[in-house]
């Protein structure tokens, strides 16, 4: 009596490819991601976890010094480097300015930043280090 040998389908799944595929993207991402620098000083705290993309950082300090990515303007020229960071932005639409104000800097300057961002039609986020 001649009896047929059944064909199971094999079940498995060879994960090889998938874990080349999420290297290849995670290093991709890793190479295009734009790291932010900012400067070592004491910025507020808040609870706020909110986290957001960052195309433009501006930095204010207590003196009322400004810089655009880490680029000297003064207070006059302020919204003309913002107009001129927002155009050479890789994301135009969805351009955010991160304000980075240290602790003690006058509110009239985070002020000066937001009204320039608004002007722009660009979101504004202002920077804080965590509650301890």
């Amino acid at each position: 009596m001649g009896l047929k040998k059944r064909n199971k389908v094999n079940a498995e799944f060879s994960m090889s490819s998938l874990t080349d595929i999420i290297f290849l993207l995670l290093i991709f991402f890793m190479l295009t991601a734009n790291f932010v620098r900012i400067k070592p000083f004491e910025l507020p705290k808040s609870d706020s976890k909110t986290v957001a993309a960052t195309s433009i950082v501006v930095t204010i300090e207590k003196d009322g010094k400004f810089t655009v990515n880490n680029n000297e303007v003064s207070r006059r020229t302020l919204e003309q480097a913002l107009r001129m960071a927002v155009r050479t932005s890789d994301n135009r639409e969805n351009a955010t300015i991160t304000i980075v104000a240290e602790v003690g800097t006058p509110f009239d300057n985070v002020v000066l930043v937001m009204e320039a961002a608004n002007r722009l039609k660009v979101n504004a986020i202002i920077a804080t280090q965590p509650k301890t």
